[in-house]
């Protein structure tokens, strides 16, 4: 039987709530959520802004530990504030945009993410994992349409079919089936619903291993992130250094290759290890205490289809990416956005064939995408091979005299994706890509606008002869509506007729430079993947 546990993990900048374990009963709603980390709360949330009832399952009784996703992306806060606690994310994280690279004490490269006066959010924001989970569960808690249950824990997959899937389920109290119409697997690296399933992750997993180590200190050095190579005290390796919010700082750092977790996070490997990296920028001596420590590997591997009879996978239960580039969190919010409207809009019949079938479409590509440029980083960050190594010190080496190599040191970080290709798209403008976050007026931005789920024809002026179009689609169930701003014209919707139609996810699903109704008509079917006409 499982048994969650029951004792109340502290930190030293948080303290959890445990949770008592829901009983062990089968529920009724449509759709079930497996993980309860930040990418399974999102999807739930986005379900439930497509008026989608769900049932989301986590096996322990309280949210993760230690820091784990700290570096949100303003893609990510941007996916956040649709979600409904970006607000709150920004008022307790830690802003910043600036990349510094080290080497034998010498700055060899610094990277400065834009950030333009358009925006709202910074390149990047630092807030430990379970401080947002927290967010997101008390608004969780306010959502009728979401039942969450704690202590529930996966252990079998029944039937997987045309007609639906069922789960055996695992509580302190008792085992129940669950029958449901879909299956969100958001379960994390070490997915249960894919080891079921015996899907395989196809890709490369680096040598290169890292400690996590949260230790609280005062350091006097700004919110930016830190990378030094080769240090004295790790030769060959690498060490990474973020701020977080509440007193603490994150450390990464290389281990030799010899070297198991076990011996790695032990109490004097870590202190000794800590002491060297405070001594090596000019703190030697300086009080610190742990709070919370891991071990992770760099891997780069991703399912080659994200949906198998009726699961769908997102976030680490879908693919497995290296943090250089703060990835694998933000390309799981953007899964949790892309896959909530798409399964929403299915399981209240709104949706055709090829709704579904576009997320794994977008998403695996976007995947692809990021482990090619990832294992740019990683090569570089951890050299798999002598050949790489030699390349990289000599990199290292060049740099500190030589200007033209210092852009090899840029750590490609995590952006939004285009959906170029997608089946989706239609109209003949350029789509795919998400709508940029113009600023419209004081504390006012085009997001706004666009946070609540629903389809958005964008144009400069109203349109009223396509208002019988919007109509006959709201009657039929489907959350679409007209907007008109001046201030558009950015956008390049500079003539009388030009419109462009927003997905629920913010992305462009098509552009015209003159539209008409049957053109409107023809954009949303195929949006929605070969639905009727209405």
């Amino acid at each position: 039987m499982h048994q969650p546990s029951t004792e109340p993990r502290r930190s030293l900048y948080h303290r959890y709530t445990v949770h008592t374990a829901a009983p062990a009963v089968a529920g009724d709603a449509p759709v079930l959520v497996v993980g309860g980390g930040p990418i399974g709360l999102v999807t739930a949330l986005g379900l439930a802004q497509q008026g989608v009832r769900c049932t989301l399952l986590t096996a322990e009784l309280q949210v993760s530990e230690g820091s784990r996703a700290i570096v949100f992306t303003r893609r990510s806060m941007e996916i956040l504030q649709q979600a409904g606690v970006a607000d709150a994310v920004q008022a307790l994280g830690l802003a910043w945009r600036f990349g510094n690279s080290v080497y034998r004490g010498q700055r060899v490269f610094r990277l400065e993410a834009p950030f333009p006066d358009d925006d709202r959010y910074a390149p990047m924001t630092n807030l430990q994992q379970p401080v947002l989970e927290d967010l997101l569960l008390k608004t969780i808690a306010l959502q009728p349409l979401i039942e969450l249950r704690w202590g529930h824990q996966l252990t079998a997959v029944l039937a997987n079919g045309p007609d639906g899937a069922e789960v055996e389920i695992d509580t302190p109290t008792g085992p129940y089936r669950q029958p449901a119409q879909w299956i969100v697997a958001a379960d994390g690296a070490r997915s249960t619903l894919r080891q079921l399933c015996g899907l395989k992750l196809e890709g490369a997993a680096y040598e290169g291993r890292f400690v996590i180590a949260d230790i609280r200190v005062d350091l006097p050095l700004p919110t930016e992130r830190l990378a030094f190579f080769d240090p004295p005290w790790n030769p060959g390796n690498t060490v990474l250094m973020h701020r977080e919010p509440r007193g603490i700082w994150r450390v990464d750092y290389q281990l030799p290759p010899s070297e198991t977790p076990e011996q790695a996070l032990a109490p004097e490997a870590l202190k000794a290890r800590i002491d060297a990296q405070l001594a090596m920028i000019g703190d030697a001596g300086i009080a610190w205490e742990l709070d919370w420590s891991s071990v992770y590997s760099a891997r780069a591997l991703t399912l080659p289809d994200y949906v198998h009879g009726r699961i769908a996978f997102v976030g680490d239960a879908a693919h497995l990416l290296p943090i250089f580039g703060v990835r694998g969190a933000n390309t799981g919010f953007q899964d949790a956005q892309n896959l909530a409207w798409k399964l929403g809009l299915v399981v209240r019949g709104l949706a055709g064939p090829g709704l579904l079938a576009s997320y794994s479409h977008e998403r695996v590509a976007a995947a692809r995408e990021i482990i090619e440029e990832a294992g740019k980083s990683t090569r570089f960050m951890t050299p798999p091979t002598r050949g790489f190594r030699l390349v990289r010190d000599a990199v290292l080496s060049l740099s500190l005299t030589q200007d033209f190599v210092r852009p090899l040191y840029h750590w490609r970080t995590s952006r939004p994706h285009d959906y170029l290709d997608s089946p989706l798209n239609s109209g003949p403008g350029a789509a795919g890509a998400p709508v940029p976050n113009l600023k419209l007026g004081e504390n006012e931005h085009l997001l706004d606008h666009l946070c609540d789920g629903a389809f958005v024809l964008l144009s400069c002026d109203q349109r009223t002869d396509l208002v019988p179009v919007l109509q006959a689609w709201q009657a039929r169930g489907l959350k679409l509506r007209a907007w008109a701003h001046p201030a558009l014209t950015r956008l390049g919707l500079t003539e009388p007729g030009a419109a462009l139609l927003v997905r629920p996810d913010q992305h462009v699903g098509a552009r015209w430079p003159d539209l008409s109704a049957a053109d409107l008509e023809r954009a949303l079917q195929q949006a929605l993947g070969g639905a009727p006409a209405c």
